[in-house]
């Protein structure tokens, strides 16, 4: 397919990811992990604009050091699998405008690589049916079909299969990221060593048992949650506020804490500065705490950000107002 092309660029909001609790199962045979969690969207998010000009090949532009320009770029390799898909021809350039950290559980490079393709369907014209678009992205890695969805998303197998939950209200949320990366990789590693050593009972011994309890507290969790109970009588709290509250935890919080003390200083300055739930986000190294006002995160940053944390307030997202503010200027 060719193009009469002077240069057709699209602009394309990337916006981040929380974890509402995750939690680790057992290994399995391609060396994944199975994983159990809720993703959100947030407002926080990079800027990607991508264009469409005469030649050949694929070329990613960020100001920022730590974001790969070649093949290894998750933007790379989701164009690069989505051209020949589309039989498509012409030279895409990805301008990265990088707003979120770099290893910071936030999902930034997912989120980058899914605005890419979104990006080049609008600047090719052409889009990608729903399903091979979620198998490529998931081909690209375990983040990233969330965002192919958007608002309250559950994720399990290795986090690639994704269902849409009924949305959450928005929930003012504050993001501390502190100066440091955590690589997911080596987490996963430091959560076997456990498991192996048995230093830390982090699983029960049977890994299907494990599996069990944690569909069972999902089940418990999100029925609450939807039961319309929070609604019954007076001022009702957050569901969101009440199903994170409900005992939900990340795993990765007992291996990343001890190797990065900092961060778990970061979720007791969080819960301290009035966050009704405080959680590491992947496996981090950004916290976020959820707040019952947009007042009340506005107060918490400012109280933050006297402390020494760089911090920022910011709202979730539902599916209906992910999309509506993808391409919006």
């Amino acid at each position: 397919m060719a193009y009469n092309l002077a240069a057709m660029t699209a602009v394309v909001k990337s916006f981040a990811k929380i974890n509402l609790g995750l939690r680790i199962g057992a290994a399995r045979a391609d060396g994944f992990h199975e994983l159990l969690t809720v993703y959100q969207t947030i407002g926080l998010h990079d800027v990607l604009r991508v264009s469409l000009e005469r030649g050949s090949g694929i070329e990613i532009r960020c100001d920022d050091p730590r974001v790969p320009k070649g093949e290894s770029n998750t933007c790379h390799r989701i164009v690069d699998k989505a051209m020949r898909v589309l039989h498509a021809k012409g030279r895409v350039v990805i301008d990265i405008e990088k707003r979120l950290p770099v290893q910071g559980g936030l999902g930034g490079a997912s989120t980058n690589a899914v605005a890419a393709l979104l990006g080049l369907e609008q600047v090719l014209k052409k889009n990608l049916p729903a399903a091979e678009r979620l198998r490529i992205a998931a081909e690209v890695g375990s983040d990233l079909p969330l965002f192919l969805v958007g608002g309250t998303v559950l994720g399990v197998g290795r986090g690639e299969q994704v269902y849409p939950l009924n949305d959450l209200p928005p929930t003012a949320c504050v993001v501390v990221t502190p100066e440091v990366g955590v690589s997911t990789p080596k987490a996963f590693a430091e959560w076997d060593r456990l498991r192996g050593t048995g230093i830390a009972k982090l699983t029960p011994p049977n890994a299907s048992d494990r599996m069990v309890e944690l569909g069972r507290g999902l089940s418990a969790w999100l029925s609450e949650s939807y039961s319309g109970a929070p609604f019954r009588r007076g001022r009702a709290e957050n569901p969101l506020l009440a199903l994170v509250r409900a005992g939900i935890k990340n795993d990765f919080e007992q291996v990343v804490f001890p190797e990065y003390p900092e961060l778990s200083e970061v979720k007791i300055a969080l819960e301290r500065a009035g966050a009704k739930y405080a959680s590491l986000s992947g496996s981090g190294s950004a916290l976020y705490g959820l707040f019952a006002s947009k007042e009340a995160a506005r107060a918490a940053v400012t109280k933050l950000r006297r402390q020494g944390w760089a911090a920022q307030a910011t709202v979730t997202l539902t599916r209906r107002q992910y999309w509506k503010r993808v391409f919006a200027g």
